[in-house]
């Protein structure tokens, strides 16, 4: 995300969503060179059983999942905020090579340092198969 647009810590509600919104539309671009650039550069992330540490495996990591999760479309609901910190749920929405198509849910927790990078995220994440016509984040 571009420095101009940094919105840092305390959180009100307005700045809350907004920093949801973005990050909503920064994953949903899939460009990880993008997305990384939200994250301290020393960010330390949960992802479901893996642990990612540092840009580099955040760009890394997401490489490896928009090459696998094709179709990906994703809305983040803010759920509660702090100080410096954000809870959201969330959504996505992708299919395999094949064409399965599968609907991933789960809360995510952020915390974040004085300059408004994320230096922690942890993701509890579930997936279910769908059919194409139970889509709803289009």
């Amino acid at each position: 995300m571009e420095r101009v647009r940094m919105i840092k810590p305390p959180f009100t509600m307005e700045s809350a969503l907004e920093k949801v919104r973005m990050a909503e539309e920064a994953w949903n671009s899939k460009d990880p060179e993008r997305v990384a650039l939200a994250y301290s550069p020393g960010s330390e992330w949960r992802n479901r059983t893996e642990f990612i540490r540092g840009r580099d495996e955040i760009r890394a990591f997401l490489r490896r999942k928009w090459a696998k999760e094709l179709g990906y479309r994703l809305k983040k609901t803010l759920w509660a905020f702090g100080e410096n910190r954000i809870a959201v749920s969330f959504e996505y929405e992708w299919h395999d090579e094949a064409g399965k198509w599968y609907r991933s849910y789960g809360n995510e927790l952020w915390e974040f340092d004085e300059d408004g990078l994320m230096r922690r995220r942890l993701a509890s994440i579930n997936d279910a198969e769908i059919t194409p016509v139970e889509r709803r984040v289009i």
